[in-house]
Parts: C-alpha cells; structure tokens; sequence
C-alpha cells in the first residue's frame, strides 16, 4: 500500500528543468503523479468493484465497474515504488554517520503518527476487532490467520509488508556491496515466484497475496531499478530495459494465459502472476523517470494527480473507513441512499460523497496533523549530506 515533499513552484521547476537531467534526482515529481495513480485505482476499486459487482446494474454501469476491477493493481506498484525509493535512500546514505538513526526516525515520524490514529479510530469506532488493532499495531495485520483473527481493515496488511521491509532492508544495504545488493534482490525476485509455486502445489494456498514472504518480489524488483540506476547505465540502456520488463511481461501473459497466469488458481498463475504485474510495474517506474526528464515532462506531471499522490498515505489508511462510515449513516438515518441494484447512481453518489470526504480528510491530516511530526526530522537527527527522505520523494508510496 507511498505517499510528499513538494517544491515551493512544482510548475515553474518542471519548466527549468533541462531535458537531459538525471533520471535519480533529489526531487523527482514524476512520482507524485504514479503515486496519485495507484491510490486512485485502489480507491476505486473499493469505491466499485469490490463493494457492488455481486448488484445488477445497466450494460454501461456493468462495464464502468469491471474497469474498476484492476485498481488493485495499485498496490504493486506501490510496492515497486517503495523497493525503489527506500532502497535509493539507503544507498545514498550508507556511509553516512547516523545510518540506522536517521532512516528509522525518519521513518517513524512520517508513518507511524497517522497509522496509530487510524488504528484508535477504528477500535473507537469499533470497526475492527480489538484482537486486529492488537495485531496490526505490531504491524502483523497481514498474518492476522495465524492468530485465527479475521483481518477487519484490508488497507492494513500492504502497509505490514512494507513495515517488515523497513525493518530487515535497511541492515541488508548497509552490510552488502552494491553489487551484492543486486545479487541478493534479483534473487528474492527469483526465487519468491518459487516459493508461491511451491506452496501452491503443496497445497498451502492462503496468504500467497499477502504474506510477506510470498509478495516480496515487488519490492525487490524496485530496489533492483534503485540499483542499476546508481550503476551508471546509460539513459539508451534504461530505455531498453523498460522495453524489455514490458515486452517480457507481454509475452509471458499471453502465453501463459492458457495454463492460468491470469488467475492465482493454476500453478503457474500462483507462482508468476505477481512476477509479471511487477515487470510491468517496474517499466511503468522507468518509463514516468525517463519521461519526467525529457522535454515530454509535462505528460507525466499531472496536477489533480500528484495533489492524490501528495495525500496518498492518508488516503489510502481512511478511504475504507470512509465507505463504512457512510453505509453505516445510511443505514440509520437515509436507507433510500444504499445503493442498490438498479440504482447506479446511489453508487455514484456515495463514492462523490464519501469519497471526497476521504480526500479532505486526508488532505487536513496531511497539513495539520501530519506536517508536524515531518518538521521534527531534522531536529531529531542530524543532517547529513546526499539524499534523504524530505529531498528524494523518499517516503513509501504508501506513506506519501
């Protein structure tokens, strides 16, 4: 599950910008707007798909829904992003004094004051189960079936993923060469399809989707883009690799559609699904750094979208609660607005509604709550040179 900090002109630092500036830059707009992109499509998805496809509805609605369907997808690429600008930060600071300090605090203070607010919201809310907020307070809302607890609040267990990688990734960069660094996240990209495949055939399918150890590739595929951009390859050769992540991805997914790579219900979906929606998640990354440093920036620096980027950490923690908050006014007070079969409308009108309240709430807690615990980084940890999690858009996709 990103998300920002924004420059004081975003407009007139696109324009400056010279055509042939870095692809790994201290400030890299271009991922405010993929970011903005991949919470939109899990909050439409949510917001659609997930909640109403069971419901009758018009040809034109029916198909409205089914395009909300691949919003989840979000969360891939949330997961690659954060692989790729988590890793990037570690890199850049690992001969830095105050290494495991300074991103551990920083950390801290950009996610956790609003995860724990969300988490007493929905026990004083009561919309999860005590034994969930237990769990998901030690970041565990993504193994809740080990505990035989029901996981109350799905948005939750991509944000556990993420905490386990903040947790064991930065030791791993700070021990490992380069060059190892890439050894060691090609192989989990290797071999994590292999494990899913392996319990699938065993039969042990629950968790293939959300265990940490089985959805890893994604961010290992990212923290290889981190590597490979701080290698020296060339800009031709960036572009080839984003043709061939793409065209792999292709190619894989038409072949293997056949044998079930569309679905998680055949071996081969269960083990390379996740593979190739990575692949093309990590062409998407390359090909918005690639256009965001060309002469062609403005395709890839979409306002309305990176104003979703630069609230989607809130964003992504609120907007089911939003949805449950409205069904459930509904239900007591207006009964006529629930949406219904036939009525796509009353689905559109809780998605303005609670949706939008979702947006201005992320949008106060992001510059009323949130901002002041970002302005204590500096004075908590000492400064040190290179990127750092205000300068280099490095926050997690999700924790934007």
């Amino acid at each position: 599950m990103g998300h920002i900090a924004m420059s004081s002109d975003p407009a007139n630092t696109a324009r400056s910008t010279p055509p042939t500036e870095p692809l790994v830059r201290p400030f890299m707009p271009e991922l405010d707007t993929l970011r903005g992109i991949a919470v939109l499509g899990v909050v439409l998805l949510h917001a659609f798909y997930w909640q109403y496809a069971g419901l009758s509805f018009g040809p034109w609605a029916r198909r409205f829904l089914s395009a909300t369907q691949p919003g989840g997808l979000g969360v891939n690429l949330f997961f690659v992003l954060s692989g790729f600008l988590i890793t990037g930060i570690l890199m850049d600071s690992r001969d830095k004094p105050y290494f495991y300090r300074r991103f551990y605090t920083r950390r801290a203070l950009r996610i956790l004051p609003a995860y724990y607010l969300l988490l007493i919201v929905l026990l004083v809310l009561r919309s999860s189960s005590a034994a969930f907020v237990g769990l998901s307070f030690v970041y565990l809302a993504n193994m809740t079936d080990f505990f035989g607890v029901a996981c109350d609040y799905g948005p939750l267990w991509s944000l556990a993923v993420e905490e386990h990688f903040y947790i064991l990734w930065p030791t791993v960069v700070h021990k490992a060469t380069p060059r190892r660094l890439g050894v060691i996240a090609a192989a989990i990209v290797i071999l994590t399809p292999v494990l899913r495949a392996t319990s699938f055939a065993l039969g042990h399918r629950a968790g293939l989707d959300w265990y940490t150890w089985f959805v890893a590739d994604g961010l290992a595929a990212g923290s290889l883009i981190a590597i490979a951009l701080r290698a020296g390859i060339s800009r031709k050769q960036v572009w080839t690799l984003c043709w061939l992540l793409m065209g792999s991805a292709v190619v894989l997914l038409v072949a293997g559609r056949p044998f079930g790579v569309t679905t998680r219900n055949r071996l081969l979906g269960a083990g390379l699904q996740y593979t190739t929606i990575a692949a093309v998640c990590a062409a998407i990354l390359l090909l918005f750094l690639l256009t965001g440093t060309s002469s062609a920036r403005r395709y890839v620096n979409f306002s309305p979208l990176r104003f979703l980027g630069y609230l989607s950490y809130g964003l992504y923690l609120n907007h089911l609660l939003a949805f449950r908050m409205y069904d459930l006014m509904c239900r007591r007070y207006l009964p006529n607005l629930l949406p219904s079969s036939g009525h796509f409308e009353l689905v559109l009108l809780r998605f303005a509604l609670a949706g939008g309240g979702a947006i201005a709430v992320a949008y106060l807690s992001r510059r009323y709550f949130e901002e002041r615990f970002l302005r204590l980084k500096d004075s908590l940890v000492p400064r040190a040179s290179g990127f750092d999690a205000k300068g280099a858009n490095a926050t997690s996709p999700q924790a934007a």
